[in-house]
């Protein structure tokens, strides 16, 4: 008799092990969460974006951004166009309209905030869902260029 308790326990803690695993690695099936945006020129962290699904389409908002002590902390996107004009960078959104398409997300655009310029836009979610190689781009994805963002949660 305790033999059978102890392969049960045995048995149910192991299920609730795989299921907690599991349910890790669902999470990183999906390029929701928050991710550190990494400058693809000097290599270092720039910002924090939070994407969101909405309805199968994600979105991403500047949360936090990453600036030296005599740079303005709160800088606004002077160089974007329409209703992001002049708004803060921390809460905007720079990222929308992706949708998943086998395993990556496409047809989204990204607004680069230092230009006010806004790309056609693709991601990728790389090394077990750790990083998202995120492509802004004209025209097709070969012109283009590629940023890595690391995941934070």
């Amino acid at each position: 008799m305790r033999t059978l308790f102890t392969n049960s326990l045995k048995t149910t803690l192991l299920m609730a092990l795989l299921a907690i695993a599991g349910g890790a690695s669902a999470a990183n099936d999906s390029p929701v969460g928050a991710w550190k945006t990494i400058d693809d020129a000097t290599g270092k962290p720039k910002s924090i974006v939070r994407i969101t699904d909405n309805g199968g389409v994600l979105e991403g908002k500047i949360e936090k951004l990453f600036r030296a002590p005599e740079e303005n902390q709160n800088p606004t996107c002077d160089k974007c166009t329409g209703a992001s004009k002049d708004q803060p960078i921390i809460g905007l959104t720079i990222l929308t309209g992706l949708k998943k398409d086998g395993k990556e997300w496409n047809g989204g655009e990204i607004t680069d905030p230092a230009t006010g310029k806004v790309y056609k836009s693709k991601a990728e979610l790389t090394e077990g869902g750790a990083k998202l190689q995120v492509r802004g781009y004209v025209g097709v994805p070969m012109f283009g260029r590629s940023q890595t963002w690391v995941r934070e949660e």
